[in-house]
């Protein structure tokens, strides 16, 4: 972190001419000789440095009363990647500077650290790589760069979607790529995800396994991302006590739509997401929920009205169900169904660099079932949020 610290030091004072820059800055400081040596600059060549930043101002809305507004950075994740040798070896480390940084018991790195792995390219079309990573769990959601995304929907917001393991990819032909992941199943403890549930034994080596086709059809007109992984945390009375999920991304483009559409379907012996057990209160049940199952359904369109300007709009919904509801006369295991509205205007002021300014609403409304309502004490809701703002994932170096 120093060595990353004295190059972003650097880019700032070497473009002094912004007075922000110039504040604060440390006028004695003078390097006589370069801080990267010419013998390195080839090195460099290979390495990006990256600000992915979200930035702006914010105005809240609960229950369609307005609760503040204030200046805010969404987010920041520092970035670093490239090649350290020839095309074979290359490396990714991605840190967020917007969340905590408390080291995680399972896998001894910080919360806040996205990436940090080391590959390896066997061949042209094979490749390896371990450390902590993008678990690919498919879908156009994820996929994209977070900074990108204003809200996500309940799967992808109460997820470990960053865990270390190992990776295999295998590219058949430039269109269809097949890959396998092997990962820690969660950063935390079991007893901190699940609490003490009964009956049940934890894995000794709880396990995610991860497999990921990224397909493209019709000149790249058609593509997809469709994954589907099984989670080993624990056994119950000698049955093995998993998660299931699959994720159907699609999408579709022309020249000035772009369609993308989000299947999701998680199916939980213990509730890892969390919504359903979130919404049970201990006195109903003090450790997480058994044989619960989410329904996600994702939609974005993007329309191009030159270079400049894009107009957006997502739409999306999660529907959370709990087998078992203690109560015999209920006849839907359905527990609540949270629904979500993105319109988004974007402008990109420069031609050809990815800096944009926007403006969205992201509306979200939950509707409880009538068990939630009278067994569990919830009630519907809405939030809303204003923000107006600017996005880009800066490339400094």
């Amino acid at each position: 972190m120093r060595i990353l610290t004295s190059i972003i030091l650097s880019v700032f004072l070497a473009a002094g001419a912004y007075a922000q820059q110039e504040k604060q800055a440390d006028t004695v400081l003078n390097h006589k000789t370069p801080l990267i040596k010419a013998t390195k600059v080839d090195l460099l060549n290979n390495v990006d440095l990256i600000f992915n930043t979200q930035l702006g101002f914010n105005t809240y809305i609960e229950d369609g009363k307005y609760t503040g507004s204030k200046f805010e950075v969404n987010q920041f994740r520092l970035e670093v990647k490239g090649k350290v040798y020839k095309d074979k070896v290359f490396f990714r480390f991605r840190d967020r500077y917007t969340k905590e940084t408390e080291p995680q018991s399972t896998d001894n790195i910080s919360s806040s650290t996205d990436l940090a792995f080391i590959g390896y390219n066997i061949s042209n079309r094979t490749s390896i790589a371990i450390g902590k990573m993008t678990a690919n769990w498919g879908g156009y959601e994820f996929d994209m760069n977070p900074i990108d995304i204003y809200q996500y929907n309940d799967i992808v917001d109460n997820s470990d979607n960053f865990l270390t393991g190992v990776q295999v990819n295998w590219k058949l032909n430039a269109n269809h790529t097949f890959s396998g992941q092997i990962l820690n199943s969660r950063t935390k403890t079991f007893s901190e995800l699940y609490q003490n549930v009964p009956d049940v034994e934890e894995a000794k080596f709880p396990a995610a396994y991860v497999g990921n086709w990224n397909g493209s059809f019709l000149d790249g007109k058609f593509k997809t991302i469709y994954s589907f992984s099984i989670f080993q945390e624990a056994t119950k009375n000698g049955r093995p006590v998993n998660m299931y999920y699959t994720a159907l991304g699609n999408q579709f483009r022309t020249k000035k739509w772009l369609f993308q559409y989000d299947f999701k379907w998680s199916s939980e012996d213990l509730d890892r997401t969390g919504v359903v057990t979130n919404i049970i209160p201990d006195t109903v049940l003090d450790h997480a929920a058994e044989n619960v199952y989410y329904i996600e359904h994702w939609l974005r369109t993007v329309y191009s009205l030159n270079e400049q300007w894009k107009i957006s709009a997502i739409g999306m919904v999660s529907k959370a169900s709990w087998k078992e509801i203690p109560d015999p006369n209920v006849s839907s295991n359905r527990i609540r169904t949270a629904w979500g509205v993105i319109p988004t205007v974007e402008f990109y002021p420069i031609k050809n660099f990815n800096l944009k300014f926007f403006a969205t609403y992201v509306a979200r409304f939950y509707n409880y079932s009538d068990y939630a309502k009278t067994d569990l004490g919830q009630s519907n809701s809405t939030s809303g949020r204003i923000m107006l703002g600017v996005i880009s994932p800066l490339v400094v170096l």
